[in-house]
């Protein structure tokens, strides 16, 4: 068989493999931008899209010290801003201005400043500001074209902050720390590797080298010294999250290593203990506050997330706050000052909820409801956490929104996968779920294997050429739909997603063509030779560890990619695509569609000039949305 897709490759599709380079604007064809270019949409459906992303509340926040002031991100002008709160329910006000997302990573150790980050159209090419929380334009700090930065630590002083960046070196990301009083920075660490700080005590720095997108090795490293200490990790494939705990030369470890389970142990003289309940389910997360007073971690269960939290130095349970058992919480942050936690709640039929915690007077007050305009939530339907059988005995869970209307009779489907691969779909309050709900049709969205959350096994299950086995996942799902859900008659079933889910679109598409009925493309890649060729140099290795290597991997990678099987299409395509995504670069979409269109397959590129890995800016999104919801309803019914 291999040979067969070689050649087959090698005669029909070789020169498609490798017809672009690049993953910027720049790196276009102009002429291809104005070609591809989205084309509007009616009133009526501009304005039933608006409705659904009208739905919307805090995703994140931060808050200064003292709790009188919370900072978070909200989408309400178009584009993500950040706006402040200050108190419970209070009218926001929005500090950020503009038509690029901007985002809030952080707040001053005196509470006087915010830390703020942004890029440009999608590029990625992070940069980071200072902002007062009394307002003004945003100082700043660290932005260069074609530069990747992130704000890694804010030192206990508050005079210096340490960020991460691959300006020396593209492929490279090394520790620099900046002087706020001058605006000078110097590098502190320069090794080759993707470098992060993970935590620091006193002159230690706790540092990762990203070797794989899910594994790393950890190293101790003094600033005043230079002397370099490896920790864990290395020569190892283990997914492993670390922090300096709150006692002497003891680590927090998060880890699967040692079952097929994420727990969290303590770590000292090379002895792990455990310290997170023995559960047959991740412990997603972990966090340690800066003054190491708690340890708060949450767990994962199919998907369902709840918190604990433990004293950082007893190790005893703490009470959390207690919320509904139908409630998915998670924590939001923590002030350094250990006195507050900021806590998302949502329910599958009730968006996002964010409560304050004092963990002082043991009080939870909601300082930021959602809204949700034009919107009667006694009438939403949530999800249902079911399952399908893969052709291979697999159980795979999936989360189901089904209108009322469709529990007694068939009804078209749409079949939505989620990024990563290593993500995972979760079961909360979804407006894009429901617009597909208000129109008849039943949407899904499955965890299948290479997804998070169901242990290491299920992770690991698709790394490399492993992928060729449980790739069928996407194909399996459709048959059980179409198996057991035909209740009074035929029906259609559509598929979708971004990034991986992209990629698993133009996989159902392709390689299982006749599948589906209809598919929706979202910066998915084509081919997996020519996008790891293509995608950004300091994602390239990260990625490699997922999908296979070039260098050994190749006869896979073809194998794999959607492109190598472009005959088999037999349906309509619809692909969205930014034309600054430096991850899965627009050549990947382009690409497939030139082919396509040459071969008179009913097909559809949208390139958005202004956006990057995804569709992000809420003109760009309507448009996105109401094509897509458009394509479902013309070949669904």
């Amino acid at each position: 068989m291999k040979k067969f897709l070689l050649f087959f490759v090698l005669t029909s599709c070789s020169t498609q493999q490798h017809i672009y380079s690049g993953h910027t604007l720049e790196d276009l064809d102009q002429s291809i931008v104005k070609k591809y270019a989205p084309k509007n949409i009616s009133k009526n459906l501009k304005n039933k899209i608006e409705r659904y992303m009208d739905i919307r509340g805090a995703r994140s926040g931060v808050m200064t010290p003292d709790g009188k002031k919370m900072f978070f991100s909200w989408n309400v002008t178009g584009t993500s801003q950040v706006w402040m709160l200050n108190g419970p329910n209070t009218f926001p006000r929005q500090m950020t201005a503009g038509d690029q997302p901007i985002y809030v990573s952080g707040t001053s150790i005196d509470g006087k400043f915010i830390y703020l980050t942004k890029d440009n159209n999608g590029d990625e090419y992070y940069g980071f500001y200072r902002q007062s929380v009394n307002g003004g334009v945003p100082e700043k700090l660290f932005h260069k074209k074609n530069v990747k930065a992130s704000l890694d630590y804010i030192e206990d002083s508050g005079k210096f902050l340490y960020f991460k960046s691959n300006e020396k070196d593209s492929s490279n990301m090394n520790i620099y720390k900046l002087n706020l009083a001058t605006k000078t920075y110097e590098i502190v660490f320069d090794k080759k590797g993707t470098w992060s700080i993970r935590d620091k005590k006193g002159e230690l720095l706790l540092l990762k080298n990203s070797t794989g997108n899910t594994f790393g090795e950890y190293f101790v490293y003094n600033e005043k010294n230079k002397k370099l200490i490896p920790l864990l990790g290395q020569g190892e494939k283990e997914d492993y999250s670390i922090k300096f705990s709150a006692r002497e030369s003891e680590y927090l470890v998060l880890t699967n290593k040692f079952s097929n389970f994420k727990r969290l142990y303590t770590y000292k003289n090379n002895k792990f203990n455990l310290l997170s309940d023995k559960l047959p389910f991740d412990v997603s997360n972990f966090s340690i506050d800066k003054k190491r007073r708690r340890i708060y971690y949450a767990f994962n269960k199919n998907g369902y997330m709840k918190i604990k939290a433990r004293n950082a130095k007893t190790l005893k349970n703490i009470r959390v706050p207690e919320f509904s058992s139908n409630d998915d919480v998670f924590y939001l942050g923590h002030t350094r000052n250990a006195k507050y936690s900021i806590i998302g709640v949502e329910t599958p039929t009730f968006p996002r909820k964010v409560f304050v915690y004092n963990w002082d007077s043991g009080k939870k007050v909601v300082w930021s409801y959602p809204s949700y305009p034009e919107v009667d939530l006694n009438r939403v339907v949530g999800s249902k956490l079911e399952y399908f059988t893969s052709r291979d005995g697999t159980k795979i869970p999936m989360f189901v929104w089904r209108p009322r209307e469709c529990v007694n009779r068939s009804c078209p489907v749409v079949v939505n996968f989620h990024g990563g691969p290593e993500s995972q779909a979760w079961p909360g309050f979804s407006s894009y779920a429901k617009m597909y709900n208000d129109e008849g049709i039943i949407f899904v969205r499955p965890n299948v294997r290479g997804s998070r959350g169901y242990g290491k096994e299920y992770l690991n299950s698709d790394n490399g050429p492993k992928r060729l086995k449980v790739i069928t996942d996407i194909q399996d799902c459709a048959i059980f739909i179409k198996k057991n859900w035909n209740k009074t008659g035929d029906f259609k079933i559509g598929i979708s997603g971004g990034s991986y889910g992209g990629y698993s679109t133009l996989i159902g598409m392709t390689m299982f063509a006749g599948t589906y009925d209809a598919g929706v493309s979202i910066v998915g890649m084509s081919s997996l030779v020519s996008f790891l060729k293509n995608t950004a140099d300091y994602r390239r290795h990260l990625r490699e560890s997922e999908y296979g290597y070039l260098k050994s991997d190749m006869d896979e990678l073809i194998a794999l990619s959607p492109i190598t099987y472009i005959d088999k299409v037999s349906d309509p395509i619809l692909i969205i695509q930014g034309a600054n995504d430096p991850r899965v670069p627009a050549g990947e979409s382009i690409q497939i569609q030139q082919i396509l269109e040459d071969k008179g397959l009913d097909s559809e590129l949208i390139l958005f000039q202004d956006e990057g890995h995804g569709v992000r800016k809420r003109h760009n999104r309507v448009l996105s949305w109401g094509a897509t919801l458009e394509f479902f309803k013309k070949h669904l019914f």
